[in-house]
């Protein structure tokens, strides 16, 4: 587990909340003090014939972080009953993933589970069931019980169970809690992962969680969250152990149904030129993508840069197209992933936007979208990607995410054998069997990623252990501080700000009657304070956000402190020259607010901006839809690279559609010719309805109104969006462009209104100013 505390700050990476909570006593092995940072790791020791080796000591072990060697300050074994540790239950899931295997797959990896519960459950094995089709659903909580465990994994599922437990045992056991997000917000099973574990964090100690999969595709699309994945497990101390229920017949590489059929999917976002046309999103995604000119002869490479769109193959070095180039070309170039920004490798890349000369090494990256001077979209491509384990060679390409998944966290995988009991006997073995490392790191950046590797002074073992964590950045970090306190009387003053900003705020529905706010700002920074400190530039925006209910009362509430730092003074007059791009998140219970965000950066100037936040009554059962999103800056997800990358690490949600991110603006202003996508969620409750209609369909229409007359400016007409390859997700996510070439400029208001084949209804507006 991975956690900071102010003052105390404790980083856990694998001794779990307990260590926070319980000291164990001087003379008992594990030291932790609460004046400074421990990383605590566990390591899983095996000789040559794959037995687990138990006599170690600790000066038998070396840990390094980023290369570094640290000092081992804390040891111990945990299968030694003299652990402190060593009667707290361990805590098994078994999480089925039934999108991806077949029937027969799937009965032959529940009846393995049923025998291994039978050998396995008891009041120190706390063991829970999970299904995964479309979203997780909790079938069983933690329990020692194995007949309700062999009842929970009993049967063949391939729809949404309801879970049969989900408040506090009472008992008063850890139980598992579905993440809101997992229930609706998120589409991806990476996402859902990730939310699930994030959940995981209150239950003491290391989990296990048993992934029964066939595993799917992974690529360069998808790599963020693959990474922010295995950084959401080892924060949530969980080691993953994913079993190919295949067996002996996954040789060959398999794509699913999914990856199949979304990757040539036909849809109509609107009309491209004079008559609307059906396009695949391979060829949205290269509509969009165009780059502006540039690229120049060592960013882009001299054939790689080209003006407008690239040309047809990347640059040598920088892969693909330069710091303001367009779209990098079909081959990226001889060595495409070298940039900084991370390259492109095979099938070109997409230039930063923001200048239009290219600079060494700078090719790749981050697509349509990263404005240069913003220092939180800067593109850092190997911020997380260090965590992610190389893709053992032997791995056919659905078994690389079981691989990454284990190598990453500090688990096995059990690959190409029909003795799936085996597997589990073996995983059953290592519940005990892991030394717990302490180590006190140098103080690390807010963002940051690290490396993790313990070796071993003798020869002949193989040691297994998690691969790196990130420094995320703390919530709510100005509570009880006089700085919160200043912001908040600001808030509730009459005073206006003297800072210029505007802000956007649409809302996504987590679970009934509940939202996550998406605040996103677009700050002028002219008045931004900043100091030198060290060898850099540095200064600080504090901010603070209030959701205020009719009667004055506070609904939710944010706070954030956003350090910036500048390599040198045309850094920093460049970032004030620009204007600055803020995003958070919050949730919300439906209702009406007036959500006010107040930021300063020391001195007397300050910001102030508010809008009506009123989120409608959702019960989670009728056909609904989300707010709004306008995004000027989108592209695929492997090309957004720093913007996704710091979304992830902070736990946010990002907006994803099929492969593309959007950033959501913080102004509903923008200029004729730019072409901004909308970004909206419908909650489509056929979707989890059993048995499931025939058909489901759900269609789109979107309209540019004249706000005095309602005239219709722009008109798409109805066109179908894709819908998800298997029910058990209500949750339909879609971005596509806003009509608006032909509009001259004005005042207008976007409508978008979506029906589904039930006759079913529902409607947002929100409103446009065309530059």
């Amino acid at each position: 587990m991975y956690r900071i505390k102010s003052l105390a700050a404790m980083i856990c990476l694998a001794g779990g909340m307990s260590l926070a909570q319980q000291t164990p006593p001087a003379d008992s092995g594990v030291v932790i003090r609460s004046e400074t940072r421990v990383v605590l790791v566990d390591a899983v020791v095996t000789d040559k014939k794959g037995a687990y080796v138990r006599d170690l000591k600790q000066k038998d072990f070396k840990v390094y972080e980023d290369g570094k060697e640290q000092q081992v300050k804390s040891f111990a074994f945990e299968a030694d009953p003299n652990s402190p540790l060593s009667t707290q239950p361990r805590y098994v899931i078994l999480m089925f993933d039934n999108s991806t295997v077949s029937a027969g797959q799937q009965r032959y990896a529940r009846d393995a589970a049923a025998k291994f519960i039978d050998a396995n459950a008891a009041p120190n094995r706390m063991m829970a069931v999970v299904n995964y089709g479309g979203s997780m659903q909790i079938v069983q909580n933690f329990t020692a019980s194995a007949d309700r465990l062999k009842a929970a994994v009993a049967g063949i599922k391939f729809s949404a169970v309801s879970p049969n437990e989900t408040a506090t045992s009472p008992t008063g056991q850890p139980t598992l809690r579905p993440s809101p997000a997992g229930q609706f917000g998120v589409q991806s099973i990476l996402l859902e992962l990730r939310a699930f574990v994030r959940n995981m964090a209150d239950v003491p100690g290391r989990k296990s969680l048993v992934l029964f999969t066939g595993g799917f595709v992974v690529n360069r699309d998808n790599m963020s969250e693959l990474t922010a994945l295995i950084d959401a497990c080892n924060r949530a101390n969980v080691a993953v152990y994913p079993i190919d229920v295949r067996g002996l017949v996954a040789g060959a590489a398999w794509l699913t149904p999914v990856e199949t059929n979304r990757a040539q999917m036909p849809f109509q976002p609107v009309a491209f030129g004079s008559q609307p046309v059906f396009i695949t999103w391979p060829m949205y995604l290269a509509y969009q993508a165009r780059g502006g000119t540039g690229g120049g002869t060592t960013g882009g490479g001299t054939t790689g840069g080209g003006t407008t769109g690239g040309g047809t193959t990347g640059g040598t070095t920088g892969g693909g197209a330069g710091a303001g180039g367009g779209r990098g070309g079909t081959s990226g170039g001889t060595t495409g992933t070298t940039g900084t920004t991370g390259g492109v490798g095979s099938g070109g890349g997409i230039g930063r936007g923001g200048t239009s000369t290219g600079t060494s090494g700078t090719g790749g990256g981050g697509g349509n979208v990263v404005n240069p001077a913003n220092p939180n979209l800067i593109n850092p491509a190997s911020r997380m990607a260090a965590l992610t384990p190389k893709f053992p060679d032997t791995a056919t390409t659905n078994q690389q995410v079981m691989y990454a998944l284990a190598d990453g966290t500090g688990g096995f995988v059990i690959v190409n054998t029909n003795d799936l009991l085996g597997g589990l006997e073996k995983i059953g073995k290592e519940l005990n069997e892991f030394y717990l490392l302490g180590y006190s790191p140098a103080e690390a950046e807010e963002g940051s990623c690290h490396t993790l590797h313990v070796k071993l002074d003798k020869g002949g073992y193989n040691v297994r252990a998690r691969t790196g964590y990130c420094v995320a950045k703390q919530k709510d970090v100005l509570t009880k501080t006089t700085m919160e306190q200043t912001l908040e009387n600001r808030a509730t003053s009459s005073q206006a700000g003297t800072v210029p900003a505007s802000i956007q705020a649409p809302y996504f529905f987590t679970q009934p009657n509940v939202a996550r706010v998406n605040v996103a700002m677009e700050i002028s920074p002219a008045d931004v304070k900043i100091e030198k400190e060290k060898d850099k530039l540095r200064g600080v925006i504090n901010v603070l956000g209030i959701a205020y209910k009719p009667d004055g009362s506070v609904g939710a509430r944010f706070s954030d402190s956003v350090k910036l730092d500048f390599e040198g003074k045309v850094q920093a007059d460049a970032f004030k020259g620009s204007t600055y791009h803020y995003e958070n998140q919050f949730d919300v219970a439906s209702g009406k607010y007036t959500l006010k965000v107040v930021f300063s950066s020391g001195g007397d100037s300050f910001g102030k901006v508010e809008t009506p936040l009123n989120v409608e009554a959702y019960d989670g059962k009728t056909f609904m839809m989300s707010g709004l999103a306008i995004g000027m800056k989108y592209g695929t997800a492997a090309a957004m690279g720093g913007a996704l990358d710091s979304a992830l690490i902070e736990d946010r949600t990002p907006l994803i559609t099929h492969g593309i991110q959007v950033i959501p603006s913080g102004t509903n202003s923008f200029k004729k010719g730019q072409a901004p996508v909308v970004f909206l969620e419908v909650y489509e409750p056929l979707e989890v309805q059993q048995p499931p209609p025939a058909e489901i369909a759900v269609a789109l229409q979107i309209l540019i109104l004249d706000p005095q007359t309602n005239e219709p400016k722009a008109d798409t007409g109805l066109f179908r969006i894709p819908m998800p390859e298997k029910p058990g997700n209500p949750v339909i996510s879609y971005a596509t462009k806003i009509p608006s070439d032909a509009i001259e400029p004005g005042s207008y208001v976007l409508q978008v209104k979506a029906f589904d084949s039930e006759n079913k209804s529902v409607s947002r507006t929100m409103p446009i100013q065309i530059q």
